[in-house]
């Protein structure tokens, strides 16, 4: 059973040269949700997850395991489980091969790495050069690698880049059964619909600073606009102010009411729950994909 492991970053700065990276940044990853830290490449992802992992030393602030920084962990990567690039392989070497030596330097049973390819669904490429293999799937052995320890928590950088549809879906049913069991997971991403499917918490990153940081859910609320009509309008108003929303005639005279805080789903729901029939009903929010733009316009600074 995974040890709760929180991931947890805190008034981290890094300076490199005359350029500021991060600046105060402060979030954490709790067991048995996927967080995803999300910003334009640049803002600041990677800097942070690599010093979260031991590999980049902080200017001021720490980053900690279940408390402890990387360095101090006994058993690193039965705690954390890392996949920073699709690049760091051997293009000569099998995946199994490459996992075998990993395990070997950690002194984990070499079992494992038959184990985590069968998990990651490379098992079939086992035995085939790494130089051979698609980003897709050195993104699933990056994934491997990560998972080679058993971990209580990951820390993957951008997982999703690389993969089809379906992987892209295998991805997401996996993170989720990772969390689900009580697992922290940590991932970056410069495309929130890349990742919206997956993540219970988000913390945003603009120029080396959390623009926001909280449950998914938060980002959303105030996003969802919908438009909607019932020929008792007045009943209709009150019944979605009476459920949380606030509502406002159209602009347009004879368009019926917009909805805001609710989205298309849920006022349907009021709606039919009041027993009021709707003769029009549309979703025309900006979206979440448009918040999250508006909060990392214009990013700049270094990965």
């Amino acid at each position: 059973m995974p040890l709760p492991t929180p991931l947890a970053v805190e008034r981290l700065s890094k300076v490199y040269g005359e350029v500021t990276a991060l600046s105060d940044v402060s979030f954490t990853a709790r067991p048995g949700r996927v967080t995803g830290f999300l910003g334009p490449n640049g803002a600041g992802k990677t800097s942070t997850l690599r010093i979260l992992l031991g590999l980049n030393a902080p200017t001021a602030g720490t980053a900690t395991i279940a408390g402890l920084p990387y360095r101090a962990l006994d058993r690193p990567l039965a705690r954390v489980g890392g996949s920073l690039s699709a690049d760091v392989f051997h293009p000569g070497r099998s995946a199994r091969d490459h996992l075998r030596a990993l395990a070997l330097a950690a002194g984990i049973p070499t079992s494992r790495a038959d184990a985590v390819l069968q998990q990651v669904g490379l098992a079939h490429a086992a035995r085939r050069a790494v130089g051979g293999y698609s980003l897709g799937m050195r993104q699933r052995l990056g994934l491997a690698s990560a998972l080679l320890g058993d971990p209580d928590a990951l820390v993957l950088d951008e997982p999703i880049n690389g993969l089809d549809p379906d992987g892209i879906r295998w991805m997401r049913g996996l993170l989720r059964a990772l969390a689900d069991e009580g697992r922290t997971v940590l991932l970056s991403s410069h495309v929130l619909s890349e990742v919206q499917q997956t993540v219970d918490d988000a913390v945003v990153i603009r120029r080396g600073r959390i623009v926001f940081d909280g449950p998914l859910s938060d980002l959303e609320a105030g996003t969802a606009q919908v438009r909607v009509d019932a020929l008792d309008r007045p009943a209709l108003a009150a019944a979605l102010a009476a459920a949380g929303a606030r509502v406002e005639p159209a602009e347009q005279p004879g368009h019926g009411l917009v909805v805001a805080g609710l989205d298309a789903a849920r006022t349907g729901e009021v709606a039919r729950d009041a027993g009021i029939a709707l003769t029009h009903l549309s979703d025309e929010g900006d979206g979440l994909e448009s918040v999250f733009l508006a909060l990392t316009a214009d990013a700049e600074g270094s990965a």
